[in-house]
C-alpha cells in the first residue's frame, strides 16, 4: 500500500488501537488527528493511547504542545502534511487517527486558512457574548448561506471565525471550505462508529474510568502549569468540567455526569461531520473481524 489511511470516526469507536494493529500490520506509522491529544500533559481525560499501548509503533503530533498554548488547524496541517510526506517518502504508510473532523479536513482537503485580524476578531467575539451564537448565524446565513449550512448555529466559535474571514477577504467563507474530490495522498477514508445506545454506555464507562484513573489529579497538576491560561486545553471535555467544580466547589460525581453528557453530545457532532463525508467507507466497531475487514479495505 502506498497510498496514506484515515481512520476517523466518533469518540470512543475504538480508533487509537485499530490504528496500531493497521500500522503493525500495513508497515505503517500513526499521525494523530485529534486536536486534544496534541497536548501534552492531556493524558487521561482524552483517552490517550500509551506509550506500552503503542507497541512501537511510531505516533506522529502527539505531545506537541503545551497546555498555554492555542492549537491553531492552519499549524496542525503544515506539521501533520510533512509528517504524512516524510513517513510516504521512506516507503511507509502513514495512518492518520483521530476525531477532529476539521483536523482530519485539513490533511486530506484542500483546505485554505486566510489569516485573522485581532480587532475584528476580539469584536465579533464580544458581540457573540452580547448577542448570542444563533444572532450571529442568522447574520452568517445573509451573507454566506453556504457556510451558515455547514456550521451548526450553537458553534459559535467557527460562526465568529466565518465572519471575520468574510470581512477580512470579501469572499464568502465557504470559498475556504473543501471541495468534494479525490483526497490529499490517495487516501483511503475509513469510519469506525457502534450502535448509539452501545456508544452512549462505553461513553459513560470511559468518563467513569477516567475519574476512578486520577483524571481530577491530572487536573490539578495541569492547573499548576498553566492549563487556564490555555484557549485550547483548558475547554477539553472533562478539564473544563474539573476546573469548574475546582473553583465551585462542588462534588466531582457532578462535573463526572457533567462530562459524560457533553462527551454523549459531541459524538453526535462527531457522527453529523463524519457522515457528510461520502468518500468514507463505515465499519461497525463492534463486529468480530473489525481488523481484517479494516485491512481489506486500506489494502483495496
Amino acid at each position: 500500500m502506498s497510498t496514506a489511511l484515515a481512520l476517523v470516526g466518533p469518540t470512543a469507536t475504538g480508533k487509537s488501537d485499530l490504528g496500531v494493529e493497521l500500522a503493525e500490520r500495513l508497515g505503517g506509522e500513526v499521525v494523530n488527528a485529534d486536536a486534544m491529544q496534541l497536548y501534552r500533559g492531556l493524558d487521561i481525560g482524552t483517552a490517550k493511547i500509551t506509550p506500552a499501548e503503542r507497541r512501537g509503533v511510531p505516533h506522529h503530533q502527539l505531545d506537541v504542545l503545551d497546555v498555554t498554548e492555542t492549537a491553531s488547524v492552519a499549524a496542525y496541517q503544515r506539521h501533520a502534511r510533512a509528517a504524512v510526506e516524510d513517513v510516504l517518502a521512506r516507503g511507509r504508510v502513514p495512518i492518520l487517527v483521530g476525531g477532529s473532523g476539521l483536523y482530519v479536513q485539513a490533511v486530506v482537503d484542500d483546505l485554505r486558512f486566510p489569516g485573522t485580524d485581532p480587532a475584528v476578531r476580539a469584536r465579533l467575539e464580544g458581540e457573540l457574548v452580547s448577542v448570542g451564537a444563533e444572532a450571529l448565524h442568522r447574520r452568517l446565513g445573509g451573507l454566506d448561506p453556504v457556510a451558515a449550512e455547514a456550521i451548526l448555529p450553537s458553534n459559535g466559535r467557527r460562526v465568529v471565525r466565518a465572519l471575520e474571514v468574510i470581512e477580512l477577504t470579501g469572499e464568502p467563507f465557504s470559498a475556504t471550505m473543501p471541495k468534494p474530490g479525490p483526497p490529499r495522498y490517495g487516501a483511503v477514508l475509513l469510519g469506525l462508529d457502534r450502535d448509539p445506545a452501545e456508544l452512549d454506555a462505553r461513553v459513560d464507562l470511559r468518563v467513569e474510568r477516567m475519574f476512578a484513573g486520577g483524571l481530577v489529579e491530572e487536573v490539578r497538576a495541569l492547573d499548576a502549569r498553566g492549563l487556564r491560561e490555555g484557549r485550547t486545553a483548558s475547554r477539553a471535555l472533562g478539564y473544563q468540567q474539573v476546573l469548574a467544580a475546582l473553583d465551585e466547589d462542588t462534588p466531582m460525581a457532578a462535573a463526572a455526569e457533567e462530562t459524560a453528557r457533553a462527551t454523549r453530545r459531541f459524538v453526535r457532532r462527531q457522527r453529523s461531520w463524519f457522515r457528510r463525508d461520502r468518500r468514507i467507507t463505515w465499519l461497525d466497531a463492534a463486529r468480530p473481524d473489525l481488523a481484517a475487514a479494516a485491512l481489506a479495505l486500506a489494502r483495496s
